[in-house]
């Protein structure tokens, strides 16, 4: 696999990416790279800005930490349309599909397969984000690790920590996490979040996140930041990818999937206080992932 990612990483750029669903769309996820940048360690900011430095793939317009966020998402759907290598290998690593009437960890993550030496990046493509998660971050600790793989694991745990928190991206209820659900906002999303119908999973990506306010990233992330209090920090700086993947089901059981009766098969109205609960949940949401992020990372880079 590694091989492989090497000899297309100078014709990445050229490459068509599809618009598809992304969990927190590229918004979202720049908004918990930000938040994460708060709280970074200046020694471990310093190795970050180094470490992403190296990205040669122009798959993000800059190598800066917010948009270095987006970069797995792009890096699997830049062949999506065509050879399909990056995007078989890599897709499965984005969600933990924690069933709503029988979740099962080991289940949802393909029996958490072994590396067996691999390196991360070439890790068996049947593989969840709980795993990816704890195997890019002790390559990130691990000195031994060779720079071009430091670089996979760093862009990897800044995409993967926010994919973890979306509450879509750990649940799913025989729906592809809610990608099988279609919806519509009774009364309308106002025109700057988007669509007022579509599927679930997209609105939990997107529509929620631009309801936050401002559609600069950097804004909607400043002002998360300035409702996170220490008590906030300590209690979300703490547990494993697998408590967190856990506890952003036990969100989506009560959240995401408290939909009402359905029009017709997988069509729902979301009514009024579905959206406004739903803002508030993405808003924590995206707090807990910067914070957490940035908890990932100052252990790791220490």
């Amino acid at each position: 696999m590694r091989n492989r990612w090497l000899a297309l990483s100078s014709i990445l750029s050229l490459c068509s990416v599809t618009t598809v669903a992304h969990a927190w769309g590229d918004e979202g996820h720049e908004v918990v790279a930000l938040i994460a940048k708060h709280y970074l360690d200046p020694a471990v900011a310093t190795k970050v800005n180094s470490i992403l430095a190296a990205d040669t793939t122009h798959l993000t317009p800059n190598t800066n930490i917010d948009t270095e966020a987006t970069w797995a998402d792009k890096f699997r759907d830049s062949d999506r349309n065509s050879t399909k290598v990056h995007y078989n290998e890599t897709h499965n690593w984005h969600y933990v599909d924690l069933e709503i009437s029988a979740p099962n960890l080991k289940t949802a993550c393909f029996g958490q397969p072994p590396l067996n030496g691999a390196l991360a990046s070439a890790g068996p493509a049947d593989d969840c984000i709980v795993d990816k998660i704890n195997e890019f971050a002790a390559e990130l600790k691990d000195p031994a690790t060779s720079d071009p793989e430091r670089l996979y694991a760093l862009q990897f745990i800044l995409h993967f920590v926010g994919d973890i928190h979306q509450p879509l991206h750990s649940s799913d209820n025989n729906d592809q996490g809610g990608n099988a659900e279609t919806v519509k906002a009774v009364p309308p999303l106002p025109t700057s979040a988007g669509k007022s119908s579509g599927n679930l999973h997209a609105f939990w990506d997107t529509q929620f996140v631009a309801l936050q306010g401002s559609r600069t990233a950097s804004t909607v992330a400043n002002k998360l930041i300035t409702k996170i209090t220490a008590a906030n920090r300590t209690k979300w700086s703490k547990g494993t990818a697998a408590d967190w993947a856990n506890e952003t089901f036990g969100i989506a059981k009560v959240n995401a999937y408290d939909l009402p009766t359905p029009t017709s098969a997988h069509h729902y109205t979301l009514p009024k206080a579905y959206v406004t609960n739903a803002k508030a949940v993405v808003a924590q949401q995206l707090s807990k992932a910067g914070v957490r992020l940035a908890f990932v990372l100052n252990k790791a880079l220490q």
